[in-house]
C-alpha cells in the first residue's frame, strides 16, 4: 500500500509485534512509524551481559501452552534458540521455611486439599479440606477478589503462603485486590457452569488444561535472551523508529489521525492514516481523553504496579551453597524486600557458566512503592541481605545490574474484563484506531503478541475497506477488487 502511513505508539513487545505484522500484511511500500517515549526499543524485554552470561532483566520466559510466542519465534527464524527449563523445581518461602512449590494448582488454588497439605498447618489444611462442604452462592458472570474469596472459604494460610506469592510473581499485585475472572478465567468458567466449590472448579480447570501427551515444558525462553526477539522484530518490521519522543496528544483529522510528539515547547505533529496504541493504561487514558472520553475512562480503571529486577553474578564457589531448586517465591509475611529469587543457572542450562553463578531477584508489589524508593546500591544491598537470609550466601558479587520497571504491570482488579470490554467497544467504533498490550487480556508475552496481531489485522482491514471504498467512488469495479481510472 503506497502512500499509506500507520503510526504505532509504544515499542515494547506489543508495539514491535504490531509493527512487524503490519509490515507482513501491508508490504514494503507502506510507511510504518514506531514512536517510543524512551530511548530504547523492547519495553520490558531487556537482555544484559552479566559476568559474561546473557541475563534477561525484564520478562525471562513465556508460557508454552499458548501458541502465540512459539509461533512468532518460529516465524522469525529463531526456533533454534528455543530453550526450556531444567528439571530443577521451584520452592516457596513462608513462615520461616522454604518448601517445595505444590505442582497441581491453578496459581495456588488446588484441586484437592492433599495437593497443598505439606505447605499448611494441620488447622490450615483442615480449612482447605472443608471448603467443598461449604454452600457456594455463585451467579454466572460474577467476579470477586481472589484472595478475599479464598480467605472466606478456605482460610488465610492458603492465600498467604501460596496464592499471594504466586499472583505477586505474575502481576506484582496482591491476591486480595486481583479479580478471579481475569487471573483465573478457567476457574471462573467452571463456577459459571455449576462447579459446587472453588476446589471443584480448580479440579475441573486443571483436568481440562492437562496436555493430551501428559507432559512437556511449561515455560520457554531464548538462549541469547529476548534481545534476539526484539532485534528480529525490528528488522522484519523495517520501521522508521522515533525514540525519545513521547506522544502528548491524539486527535482525529478528516483523513485519519494527528499525533502531537515531544514537549509542548517543541511540539511536532505527525499525521497518519491509522494509529495503534500499544502503551500502558495511564498513557492510554491520557491519549484517549479528547477523542474517546469513554474509552479513556475505561482505561483509567486499570491501575499499574512498578517493579525492579536485580541481577547478581556471584563467584562460582557460591554454587556450593545455592539450593538445588530453580528459585524461591517469597510470601509477603516474610518481611523481606524481594518477592522472588530465580537461580538462573539452576533453572536454565544455557545460563550456566564456569566463572559465575547468576541469581535474579524480583522486587515490588502494588501499593508498596517504598520498597523501590531506594537507589540502585541500596537495592543491591537489600537483595544480598535477603539472599543471605534464605541461603547463607554472603559472597561479594562479581557484577550486578538493576533494572527498574515503572508502572509496567497492570492490575487485573475485579471487573477488569468489563473495563476492557468497554474500552474495546469504544475503540471498535472509531475508524483507523486500535489498541494492544498487557492492559487487555494478559500480561505474558503470548497474550501481548495476540493483542498485537489482532490490532494489526484490524488496521489492515480498515485500510483495505477504505481503499476499496475510494476505488468504487473514483474508478470501476474489477474482479477481486476495484481499480481507479
Amino acid at each position: 500500500m503506497s502512500n499509506t502511513r500507520v503510526a504505532v505508539v509504544g515499542a515494547g513487545i506489543s508495539g514491535l509485534t504490531t509493527a512487524y505484522r503490519l509490515r507482513t500484511l501491508l508490504g514494503p511500500a507502506a510507511e510504518i512509524m514506531l514512536i517510543e517515549g524512551s530511548r530504547r526499543l523492547g519495553g520490558a524485554l531487556r537482555t544484559v551481559e552479566l559476568g559474561g552470561v546473557a541475563l534477561d532483566v525484564g520478562a525471562e520466559a513465556f508460557l508454552v501452552r499458548r501458541p502465540e510466542a512459539l509461533s512468532l519465534i518460529e516465524e522469525l527464524g529463531l526456533g533454534e534458540q528455543l530453550r526450556y527449563p531444567t528439571s530443577a523445581a521451584p520452592t516457596v518461602r513462608a513462615v520461616g521455611r522454604t518448601m517445595p512449590l505444590p505442582i497441581r494448582t491453578m496459581l495456588g488454588l488446588p484441586g484437592a486439599a492433599a495437593d497443598v497439605a505439606g505447605l499448611l498447618s494441620a488447622q490450615g489444611a483442615a480449612r482447605v479440606a472443608a471448603e467443598p462442604t461449604m454452600p457456594l452462592r455463585w451467579e454466572a458472570g460474577r467476579d470477586a477478589a481472589v484472595g478475599l474469596l479464598l480467605r472466606e472459604r478456605a482460610g488465610d494460610e492458603l492465600v498467604d503462603r501460596l496464592v499471594d506469592p504466586l499472583l505477586g510473581g505474575v502481576y506484582a499485585g496482591r491476591a486480595d485486590a486481583l479479580g478471579l475472572r481475569a487471573t483465573l478465567p478457567a476457574v471462573a468458567t467452571a463456577l459459571d457452569r455449576g462447579a459446587g466449590s472453588l476446589l471443584a472448579a480448580a479440579s475441573v480447570a486443571l483436568t481440562a488444561g492437562r496436555r493430551p501427551t501428559g507432559g512437556g515444558p511449561v515455560f520457554g525462553t531464548l538462549s541469547g535472551g529476548f534481545e534476539g526477539l526484539v532485534d528480529a522484530l525490528v528488522a522484519g518490521a523495517a520501521v522508521c523508529a522515533r525514540l525519545g519522543r513521547p506522544v502528548r496528544g491524539l486527535a482525529r483529522t478528516p483523513h485519519g489521525w494527528r499525533l502531537q510528539l515531544g514537549l509542548t515547547s517543541e511540539a511536532e505533529h505527525l499525521d497518519a492514516d491509522a494509529v495503534v496504541l500499544a502503551v500502558p493504561a495511564p498513557a492510554l487514558r491520557r491519549l484517549l481523553a479528547d477523542p474517546l472520553p469513554a474509552a479513556s475512562a475505561a482505561a483509567g480503571r486499570v491501575e499499574v504496579a512498578s517493579s525492579a529486577v536485580v541481577g547478581l553474578a556471584l563467584p562460582r564457589a557460591a554454587a556450593q551453597a545455592l539450593p538445588e531448586s530453580s528459585g524461591v517465591l517469597v510470601a509477603a509475611s516474610e518481611l523481606l524486600s524481594v518477592k522472588a529469587f530465580t537461580f538462573s543457572g539452576r533453572k536454565w542450562a544455557h545460563a550456566r557458566s564456569a566463572q559465575v553463578v547468576l541469581v535474579r531477584a524480583s522486587m515490588g508489589r502494588h501499593g508498596e512503592a517504598r520498597v523501590l524508593q531506594r537507589d540502585d546500591a541500596e537495592l543491591v544491598d537489600a537483595v544480598r541481605a535477603d539472599l543471605a537470609a534464605l541461603t547463607g550466601i554472603t559472597a561479594t558479587p562479581v557484577a550486578t545490574v538493576v533494572a527498574r520497571w515503572g508502572g509496567g504491570l497492570p492490575q487485573y482488579a475485579p471487573g477488569h474484563l468489563d473495563a476492557v470490554a468497554a474500552l474495546e467497544r469504544e475503540i471498535a467504533g472509531s475508524t483507523g484506531l486500535a489498541v494492544a498490550g498487557a492492559t487487555l487480556h494478559g500480561v505474558g508475552l503470548p497474550a501481548c503478541i495476540g493483542t498485537a496481531d489482532t490490532a494489526a489485522r484490524r488496521i489492515v482491514g480498515y485500510l483495505n475497506d477504505r481503499r476499496a471504498a475510494n476505488a468504487v467512488r473514483g474508478g470501476v469495479e474489477v474482479p477481486g477488487g476495484t481499480m481507479g481510472p
